[in-house]
C-alpha cells in the first residue's frame, strides 16, 4: 500500500467560498472516457461555472469564446451532453445534472473502406468540399 502524504505541505487545497464538485465515480466508472475532448471541456466548464444547484447561464458566444470551440464544436458537444444524460438546457439556463447510473458509450465506427474514408472521414470531406468549390479555398 501506497502511503500518501502531502508533497508540498504549505500548500494544500482548502475550500473557501464557492467551490465545484465532480463524483469520483465520473472517473471510475468511464464517464470521463465516453466523452470527447469538446465533450469534456464544456462538462467541465458547466461544472466549474454552476451554483450549487448545478445551474449556470453563460450565454452561447461566451463559452466559445472562453473555451477557444467553434459554434459547431460547441453545440455538437452540448448536445451530445444532453443525449448523455449529464446536462439539461433550456435555451438560455443549464443545468449539470446527477451522474446517471452508467455512462452512455457512443460506439466508434472504424473507417474501414474507400466508402467510409469518403462519407465518413472529416479530412476527406473537407477536401471533397474544396476540390468542389474550385479547389482554392482552405
Amino acid at each position: 500500500m501506497i502511503e500518501k502524504k502531502p508533497l508540498v505541505p504549505d500548500r494544500i487545497r482548502k475550500i473557501t467560498g464557492s467551490f465545484a464538485f465532480i463524483e469520483h465515480r465520473f472517473l471510475r466508472k468511464g464517464f470521463w472516457t465516453s466523452l470527447t475532448h469538446h465533450e469534456l471541456l464544456i462538462y467541465i466548464f458547466l461544472v466549474l461555472a454552476a451554483d450549487r444547484q448545478g445551474l449556470s447561464y453563460y450565454s452561447f458566444d461566451k463559452i466559445c469564446s472562453l473555451l477557444a470551440v467553434t459554434p459547431d464544436e460547441y453545440i455538437l458537444a452540448r448536445n451530445a451532453l444532453i443525449e448523455k444524460g449529464l446536462v439539461a438546457f433550456d435555451g438560455l439556463l443549464f443545468q449539470v445534472l446527477s451522474l446517471p447510473e452508467q455512462p452512455v458509450n457512443q460506439r466508434v465506427q472504424l473507417l474501414t473502406s474507400k466508402e467510409d474514408m469518403e462519407q465518413r472521414d472529416p479530412a476527406t470531406v473537407h477536401e471533397l468540399i474544396r476540390k468542389s468549390l474550385g479547389g482554392n479555398h482552405a
